[in-house]
C-alpha cells in the first residue's frame, strides 16, 4: 500500500540508516578519543578464541531467549494487508491514504509534540469506511460480517483478495493480532473475538470503542437475531420428518448444537452485562478478564483466567474494575492505603494509621 504513495523500498531504507548510524557511531569515538579496540567493543565486534566466542554465543542466546517478547518479527505481507483491512473496517486505519484521496502527513520534525494519532489512523471526524457500534461479527450474510468488510476494503484500495478470508479470520488472525499487539510482558489485543464454545459463531468486539452497554448490544443486536433465525430455520427441517434427506439431517442437527452454543452465549453475555464496568484506564488485560471463558484462544484464555483470579484475591485492588465488583473490599482498603484512595478519588476515606498519629502528636508536643 504505501509503496502507491511514493519511492518506498524497505531494503534501500534499512541500508541507508545503517549508513546514517555507522557516521553517529564515527563522530561519537572521536568526540570521546576511542581506540580501535574501544570501538570493536562497543560495536559487539570481538577476536575471541573459538572456545570463548561459543560461550559468548551461548550467554547471548540466553540472554536473547530472556527477552523474547521485544523481539520484532518480520509479518507476512498477506498476513498484514489483512490486518490492516480488520482496522480498516473498525474505523481504525484511514483507507484513503492508499489510494490516494488523502495525502499522507508530512514527516514531523524533531522537537514537534507527538501527536495524538499515528499518521495512518483514520483522522477525528472523518467518515469511517463502515459504520458500526463497536461489534463486528463473523456470519455470513450479515450486514456487519467481518469477512465480507475485509473483502471490500481490498477491492476499494484494489489489491487482491487472498484465499479464503473467513477461514483466515477463524483460525489466523487473533494469534498473529496477540503477538503483534504484545511487548515486554504487556499483551493488548484490541480486536476481541467472543465465541461459542465451538468456534462456530464469532463476535469481534473493538476495544477502544467499549462501553458498559455493549454486551447489551452484542445480545440484542446480534445473538437474540441469529437464535431466532437459527431456530426458524431448524423448524423448517424439523417439519420434513422422515423426508429429510442425510444433508439435511447433518443441517439439522448443526442448527440444534449452535442454538445450544447461541443460548449459552446469550446467557453468559448476560450475566456479565449488568456488572461489567470497563474502563481503558485498566488496561486491556484487566477490562477482559470478566470475559476469559468467552474466549476460545486458549493461551489468552489462560491469561485471563490467571488474572480474574488474581482481580477476586484483590491482588488488582486500584483497578476501576475491582472497585466495580467488590466496592465494600476495596472502599475498605482505602482506609489503610492512600495510594489506593487516590486512584479511586476516595481520600476521604484514608485513615493514618495510630502509630503514624501517635508520632504526629509526639512530635507536635516536643515541639511545644
Amino acid at each position: 500500500m504505501r509503496g502507491r504513495l511514493g519511492d518506498y523500498d524497505p531494503g534501500s531504507i534499512g541500508a541507508e540508516l545503517a549508513e546514517i548510524q555507522a557516521e553517529i557511531d564515527h563522530i561519537a569515538f572521536n568526540l570521546y578519543g576511542f581506540s580501535d579496540g574501544d570501538r570493536a567493543a562497543a560495536l559487539g565486534v570481538t577476536s575471541l578464541t573459538d572456545e570463548d566466542s561459543s560461550g559468548a554465543t551461548e550467554e547471548t542466546e540466553e540472554t536473547d531467549n530472556s527477552e523474547d517478547d521485544d523481539v520484532i518479527e518480520a509479518i507476512d505481507q498477506t498476513d498484514a494487508l489483512l490486518s490492516w483491512s480488520i482496522g480498516v473496517a473498525f474505523g481504525r486505519f484511514d483507507w484513503r491514504l492508499a489510494t490516494g484521496e488523502r495525502e499522507a502527513p508530512p514527516e514531523p520534525d524533531p522537537f514537534d509534540p507527538l501527536p495524538a494519532k499515528s499518521p495512518g489512523m483514520l483522522p477525528d471526524g472523518a467518515a469511517p469506511f463502515h459504520n458500526h457500534g463497536g461489534i463486528l461479527v463473523d456470519d455470513q450474510g450479515h450486514p456487519h460480517d467481518l469477512a465480507r468488510l475485509i473483502e471490500e476494503v481490498l477491492a476499494r484500495v484494489q489489491a487482491e483478495v487472498p484465499g479464503d478470508v473467513r477461514r483466515w479470520l477463524q483460525r489466523d488472525f487473533f494469534s498473529l493480532h496477540l503477538k503483534q499487539y504484545s511487548k515486554s510482558r504487556r499483551k493488548a489485543p484490541i480486536y476481541w473475538p467472543l465465541s461459542t464454545s465451538s468456534d462456530s459463531y464469532t463476535l469481534w468486539v473493538y476495544y477502544p470503542s467499549l462501553t458498559t452497554q455493549t454486551l447489551y448490544t452484542a445480545v440484542n443486536d446480534f445473538v437474540e437475531p441469529k437464535l431466532k433465525q437459527v431456530a426458524r430455520d431448524a423448524a423448517a427441517l424439523r417439519e420434513k420428518g422422515s423426508g429429510r434427506s442425510r444433508d439435511d439431517e447433518k443441517a439439522f442437527e448443526a442448527l440444534q448444537s449452535l442454538e445450544l452454543e447461541l443460548i449459552e452465549l446469550r446467557d453468559t453475555l448476560l450475566r456479565i452485562a449488568p456488572t461489567y464496568r470497563p474502563n481503558h484506564d485498566d488496561g486491556v488485560q484487566i477490562t477482559a478478564a470478566s470475559l476469559w471463558q468467552l474466549f476460545q484462544h486458549k493461551p489468552w484464555q489462560k491469561v485471563l483466567k490467571d488474572t480474574w483470579t488474581k482481580l477476586e484475591k484483590g491482588d488488582y485492588d486500584w483497578a476501576h474494575l475491582a472497585m466495580a465488583y467488590w466496592p465494600d473490599r476495596v472502599r475498605e482498603k482505602c482506609k489503610n492505603d492512600k495510594s489506593l484512595a487516590i486512584a479511586h478519588d476516595l481520600e476521604q476515606l484514608y485513615e493514618p494509621s495510630s502509630l503514624a498519629a501517635a508520632g504526629k502528636r509526639k512530635k507536635k508536643g516536643g515541639v511545644e
